[in-house]
């Protein structure tokens, strides 16, 4: 991982940790992160973001239990293989992610009109149900 990808913003109402593993996961899903591309050590990447090593640690947990990440000793933390079934999201993650999105864009003044455009013009083009 040569790029810093992961950013954590200290005044969200989503835990460290959690913005980490989504931000990872996505990375990883999308193949922006490859098989086998080497993560940094959860040391490393807790001083990158001038967190506690206790919480990269959990993220990296997490990442593990959903098969997305594999650490073996001496060879580091790498990406794995994707599974072959698609990733069932998580509903409540999903609601808080795009309140904390909601509320980051209404502070910068952006009204519902805008917000949405945001989300559209983010999700790309395609056919939409809006």
């Amino acid at each position: 991982m040569t790029d810093p990808a992961v950013r954590v913003d200290t005044t969200s109402q989503v835990p460290p940790y959690e913005q980490i593993r989504a931000q990872l996961a996505a990375l990883i899903r999308t193949g922006r992160l490859a098989e086998g591309e080497r993560l940094p050590t959860v040391r490393q990447l807790a001083v990158d973001l001038g967190l506690a090593p206790g919480t990269v640690a959990r993220a990296y947990r997490e990442l593990e239990a959903a098969e997305l990440i594999r650490t073996r000793r001496g060879a580091g933390t790498r990406v794995a293989g994707l599974p072959s079934e698609p990733h069932a999201h998580d509903a409540d993650q999903l609601t808080t992610l795009a309140r904390d999105f909601t509320s980051a864009a209404r502070a910068l003044g952006a009204d519902t009109d805008d917000i949405l455009a945001s989300v559209r013009d983010a999700l790309g083009p395609g056919p939409t149900s809006w």
